[in-house]
């Protein structure tokens, strides 16, 4: 599917992409005693360069998922890419995001999944990633392009959101420690007039395994 979008790009993040292998500005909130985020304004340059790249190099598809007892639509577009360097379509800012983020974290980063928000219509409901199912507290980093939305975080298990952010035009978010066991979070609807959004949500597929975790992720 290609995507039919108007996206309008900021005028604030154009030139070439690049990271901050520094991390500058980075702010930890925490969220609990073993939960926390990390929040890094503008940590890719030349998010809009990105965002039309994976715009039209991605194979986005809209999945369907469970809702209750029936399959409906997933509100918002998908598309996917590992790391390997054999890839020939993997488009070349991806590795260039991964490598300083592992070697910040520790970990390797070798899987990349792209949601694509059209519109205020677009969202995902209150969750916690499925990577959490298999490995012990998996660390999951966003990189949001385009449109700002809220991302919200809540304790498992229900009630009003504890956290807001609004990232955008190359915000990082990193979710580490035990937040995608014992937070959730969520993506809402907006009844404002936005712009299209990408989270590039970059995972790692190996670490200590939950016991009888089995060994295959699904993406978010």
């Amino acid at each position: 599917m290609t995507p039919d979008l108007a996206f309008q790009a900021s005028l604030l993040d154009g030139g070439p992409p690049s990271v901050d292998p520094s991390f500058t500005g980075l702010q930890r909130v925490a969220l609990d005693e073993t939960s926390w985020v990390d929040h890094v304004p503008g940590w890719l340059s030349g998010s809009d360069v990105v965002f039309g790249d994976l715009l039209s190099t991605g194979k986005f598809v809209q999945r369907d998922r469970m809702m209750y007892d029936r399959r409906v639509p997933d509100p918002r577009l998908t598309a996917g890419w590992s790391t390997d360097p054999t890839d020939g379509e993997l488009p070349a800012i991806l590795p260039a995001m991964t490598t300083p983020l592992s070697a910040r974290y520790g970990v390797v980063f070798d899987r990349i999944w792209v949601n694509l928000y059209r519109d205020g219509q677009d969202s995902v409901a209150w969750h916690g990633d499925r990577n959490a199912k298999v490995h012990l507290n998996p660390l999951v980093a966003t990189v949001s392009l385009g449109a700002r939305r809220r991302f919200l975080l809540r304790p498992r298990g229900g009630g009003p959101a504890r956290h807001v952010f609004t990232p955008g035009h190359g915000d990082l978010i990193v979710m580490g420690g035990a937040c995608q066991h014992n937070w959730e979070h969520t993506v809402p609807k907006s009844t404002q007039a936005v712009g299209p959004r990408m989270s590039v949500t970059i995972r790692h597929s190996q670490g200590e395994l939950l016991p009888e975790a089995p060994r295959t992720l699904d993406a978010d």
